[in-house]
């Protein structure tokens, strides 16, 4: 299993897939199945049975995972880029390739 490059909190654009160009905020990153859960990215429709949770029941709208490859990093200036580590004051920090920032 390698190491994932995008991490919860990150700011990210689809570049593949239905759902391309659309930006979101990522809530969890599913390491495991090399997928992340992007806010207001990938909605689905699915139907829950009333429970002591959700007495109502019916029809809920969820956020599903989308693969880590369809997703690309962007920077302070809303650029995409990709994502490189280096040492800083001895200690490992990303940082954006494009504009060599930090991130």
């Amino acid at each position: 299993m390698r190491k994932l490059k995008i991490k919860s909190g990150d700011t990210v654009r689809v570049i593949a897939g239905d759902h391309k160009g659309q930006e979101g905020k990522v809530q969890k990153v599913l390491i495991e199945k090399n997928k992340a859960i992007v806010e207001g990215v990938n909605t689905i429709s699915k139907h829950e049975k009333p429970s002591a949770s959700n007495p109502q029941g019916g029809i809920v709208k969820k956020e599903a995972p989308i693969h880590i490859s369809n997703l690309s990093l962007l920077d302070k200036d809303g650029n995409t880029t990709r994502v490189g580590y280096k040492e800083e004051d001895g200690k490992k920090v990303r940082f954006s390739k494009k504009s060599n920032e930090v991130i």
